[in-house]
C-alpha cells in the first residue's frame, strides 16, 4: 500500500488505465474501489479533485508488482 497527494489527475489516471491489474483505492472505512479504466469512478474522483482545490489524496494497493512500480515511477517523476 502506498499513500500519495495527486496534483495532476489527468496524468495519474493515464498511467492507472495502462496496469494490467488492478489498482485499488482504500477507503477509510477498509472497503477497496478499483479504479483502472474505471471511467465512471475516475469521473467521480475528478469531481473531488476539482472539490479539493487540485489535489486528490488516495491510499494505494496494486494487484501486480509492475503497476506499483509504474505508479511510484509516476509520481517520483510528477512531484
Amino acid at each position: 500500500m502506498i499513500k500519495v497527494r495527486i496534483l495532476n489527475l489527468k496524468s495519474f489516471l493515464e498511467t492507472v488505465n495502462r496496469c494490467q491489474g488492478r489498482v485499488m483505492v482504500l477507503s477509510p472505512d477498509g472497503g477497496k474501489t478499483n479504479i483502472t479504466r474505471q471511467y465512471e469512478m475516475q469521473r467521480k474522483m475528478g469531481e473531488q479533485y476539482r472539490k479539493n482545490g487540485k489535489c486528490l489524496p488516495l491510499s494505494l494497493t496494486f494487484d501486480e508488482p509492475k503497476d506499483y512500480l509504474a505508479v511510484v515511477s509516476w509520481y517520483a517523476g510528477d512531484c
